[in-house]
């Protein structure tokens, strides 16, 4: 079967009463358990995460602004982080990937388990100007949609409807998520066929596997004169690179960089989230330590 382009859909429902994104991410999704080499627990956890990251970077307005999400909560497998731009390019990374635990009694995989739920989930938006914002939530569950749900109501004051999944197999056979909001004015008629329907998007990633996105919202919202605003072409990729990295070495420190040139003469940096590998020799370091310390005129 054809692999599917990830994409996002925003749209409205009777003419603006309430906001949805639905979002198909199992290219990317693919490709995370690919690059971190990842067990089926984290497998999930990553592809959750993207879709849940996603939808808020769909949020952001300017293309220097990014949404960095991450879920710490004290399991085996360490924080997860991911993070967006309003573009739709997203990256993810996983503390320990190969971290695989028993299916739960229902028989789905233990995210909650691996993740932890003794901790917080923390959202930082920065704009390129400025301090950053920081919004922080104690976790519910460590199973991702639950948190996010929590996230946007105890943080944006948003009661929000937020369902993830991942349906993994010997390949990842459907991820994505939704995520629908009720606006200001959103009519008491409304909120109870959205209630009503709410059962429909526990199993968001079997629909995935089995429609499309359109197909999702036409049988979804039929009768709620849904409104498809955007479509947003969504992508893994790194932004990480050379320069950045030589960046990162020299907020170190000129003492500690002197210190890993005279014992190891040289560094080997690996990017968390693309697993790309940068080596620099004793040379290339010092070199950095020059032109560093001329263009403060130290």
């Amino acid at each position: 079967m054809e692999e599917r382009q990830s994409r996002l859909l925003r749209l409205t429902l009777r003419g603006g009463e309430a906001r949805v994104f639905l979002c198909d991410t199992t290219q990317m999704a693919q490709q995370a358990r690919d690059i971190h080499n990842a067990s089926n627990t984290c497998s999930a956890a990553m592809g959750r995460m993207l879709a849940a990251t996603a939808i808020m970077g769909a949020n952001l307005k300017s293309d220097g602004d990014r949404i960095t999400v991450t879920i710490n909560g004290g399991g085996p497998a360490g924080p997860m982080c991911a993070v967006a731009g309003p573009d739709g390019r997203v990256k993810v990374t996983i503390e320990h990937p190969e971290v695989e635990l028993a299916l739960k009694p229902n028989g789905k995989l233990d995210v909650g388990g691996a993740l932890g739920k003794d901790g917080q989930l923390t959202v930082m938006r920065s704009y390129g100007f400025g301090e950053p914002y920081i919004g922080r939530v104690n976790l519910v569950s460590g199973e991702v949609a639950e948190d996010f749900a929590m996230y946007y109501l105890e943080s944006e004051q948003t009661p929000s409807l937020c369902a993830l999944g991942t349906l993994v197999g010997e390949r990842i056979l459907s991820a994505g998520g939704v995520l629908i909001q009720a606006m200001p004015g959103c009519s008491e008629e409304l909120l109870d066929a959205l209630e009503i329907r709410a059962e429909l998007f526990s199993a968001v990633s079997q629909m995935l596997r089995e429609m499309t996105l359109e197909e999702i919202v036409e049988g979804c919202f039929r009768g709620l004169e849904p409104e498809i605003l955007e479509e947003i072409p969504l992508t893994l990729q790194c932004d990480c690179s050379r320069e950045y990295i030589e960046r990162v070495l020299l907020s170190m420190g000129a003492a500690e960089l002197r210190d890993i040139i005279e014992k190891q003469h040289g560094c080997e940096v690996s990017c968390h989230f693309c697993r790309r590998h940068y080596a620099f020799t004793g040379e290339e370091l010092n070199r950095l330590l020059e032109q560093a310390s001329g263009g403060d005129g130290a």
